[in-house]
């Protein structure tokens, strides 16, 4: 009976705290149905292209993609020259790629490819939508216009940027070319670049996993335990390495609990950080709190499937 009414406490205050929240806000600490809701009036009152482009960003920490796809295209035809816009385009028109058929796939392709050409050329001093238009050339195959050439070009440009992100790209390179050793020389780059930055160690830790160096891979988490944490959605990625691979739950907990109780990203939702947070409970024998976690994640984000589908495991 305590657990329910702190439950609903704590609930009642996610909610209440929402309130008054600017959209930037609501997305960057997850209220993801609050941003829908404020972000759809505005939209009756005032179609502005930031307003159709944050309801874009707010279905797209969803995953609902179809949905927000409109949105995204509609803020870069209101606004054609801003560079953000059109990266966000590019981005979901990705995420839509990566769950459609194949043929779809490529259609989507070249417009994600063209979204992220624009946005470079658009501000070529943007390492983030170089970083992500080297990405695409990477896994991209060349009839819609990829190659490992033109990601080795971006990391160039990017090195002048941010040497840590130019190491990533061509870490992702070398791993193309299944050279482990290259690729592992340069993600240590860009830990050294990045002055051991949190980003730099999960990135190796993500490649210790790709080549089934499990320990080895749990040592660098460890060693971003105590790392800058340069992009706080680093420990929401982490503790999903962990999770997937089954590895040190305890350490995983604390990278959630930290990331929880501290400054939060868009990037990395908070109901998606609670909804794990809650399976690692779940794992390890802790329904109540598993359950706990489930509810607060769905009061920010009302149908994500991932926390309906906890409390159904956990009987609720």
């Amino acid at each position: 009976m305590f657990q329910a009414a702190k439950v609903a406490i704590s609930l009642a205050l996610i909610v209440v705290a929402a309130f008054g929240q600017s959209p930037e806000s609501l997305l960057a600490t997850g209220h993801a149905d609050q941003a829908i809701e404020v972000l759809s009036a505005q939209l009756q009152k005032t179609p502005t292209a930031l307003a159709h482009n944050q309801l874009c960003r707010a279905y797209f920490e969803f995953g609902a993609y179809d949905a927000g796809i409109s949105y995204c295209e509609r803020a870069t035809a209101l606004a054609a020259d801003n560079e953000l816009f059109h990266l966000w385009l590019g981005r979901i028109y990705g995420e839509k790629a990566d769950h459609a058929g194949f043929l779809s796939a490529a259609g989507l392709a070249k417009k994600v490819r063209t979204e992220f050409e624009r946005a470079v050329e658009l501000q070529p001093e943007n390492w983030e939508a170089r970083t992500d238009l080297a990405e695409f050339y990477l896994e991209a195959p060349g009839i819609v216009g990829g190659g490992k050439d033109k990601a080795v070009a971006q990391a160039d440009r990017i090195a002048e940027l941010n040497p840590a992100m130019s190491h990533w790209v061509r870490a992702r390179v070398a791993e193309k070319n299944k050279d482990t050793a290259a690729a592992e020389k340069e993600y240590r780059a860009a830990i050294e670049a990045s002055h051991g930055g949190a980003r730099a160690w999960l990135n190796l830790a993500g490649f210790y996993r790709h080549t089934n160096r499990l320990d080895e891979m749990e040592h660098a988490l460890h060693s971003m335990d105590s790392s800058a944490v340069d992009f706080p959605g680093a420990l929401v990625d982490a503790a999903g390495l962990l999770l997937r691979t089954e590895r040190d739950f305890p350490l995983a907990v604390r990278f959630l609990r930290r990331y929880l109780s501290g400054t939060t990203v868009e990037e990395a939702p908070v109901f998606k950080a609670q909804t794990m947070l809650g399976d690692l409970m779940e794992k390890q024998g802790d329904r109540v709190s598993a359950v706990e976690q489930y509810r607060a994640a769905l009061a920010l984000a009302h149908s994500y499937r991932p926390a309906l589908e906890g409390l159904k495991r956990t009987g609720h």
